[in-house]
């Protein structure tokens, strides 16, 4: 698949999703770069021992297997958030409280398969999605937690979200084990 997703102008998002929008290239093919991220984030995880993968590199810090979850449910609320404003939601979203999430998402009790098997139905969709958006729809903007988006600019900030955390792990979790 070659569609040209267009990377999204300044004004299509909030300031804080700069960082995010730093990890990805600006080449308009994002739904390539969606399954090249998922290619490499499953053989990077296929790498870590479970120890790894329980780490916390500070107290209150989340473990890898905690990243992964919240990377799943960050990509489900904004996939959510683009298809709201695809169909033109003029609805004010809510925001989420990602700590809350993490603490309730009993990861503990998961399996990393339980976990990967998750994050690639949740990317493959998410990849479905924006293939299916018109080139209208991309351009809506759309309101959630009272700021400003596009739809284009979600599916680079999943990407880019993603690519941050990964960052992340190996930076500041793999270094310190």
């Amino acid at each position: 698949m070659n569609r040209v997703i267009e990377f999204p102008s300044k004004n299509e998002y909030p300031s804080y999703a700069e960082m995010y929008m730093d990890y990805v290239k600006k080449d308009g093919n994002l739904l390539n770069q969606l399954r090249d991220s998922l290619e490499g984030t499953k053989e990077f995880i296929s790498t870590l021992s479970e120890r790894e993968l329980n780490f916390k590199y500070a107290p209150g810090k989340w473990s890898i297997k905690e990243v992964l979850v919240h990377i799943v449910d960050d990509e489900r609320i904004y996939g959510y958030r683009a298809l709201a404003f695809a169909r033109n939601d003029k609805t004010d979203l809510p925001g989420f409280e990602e700590n809350e999430y993490t603490q309730y998402a009993d990861t503990d009790k998961r399996s990393l398969e339980n976990i990967m098997s998750e994050y690639i139905a949740v990317r493959m969709a998410t990849i479905a999605l924006f293939n299916g958006f018109s080139d209208q729809a991309l351009l809506r903007i759309g309101s959630a937690n009272d700021n400003k988006t596009s739809v284009r600019a979600l599916g680079y900030h999943i990407l880019g979200h993603e690519l941050h955390h990964i960052h992340i792990i190996k930076e500041r979790y793999l270094t310190l084990l």
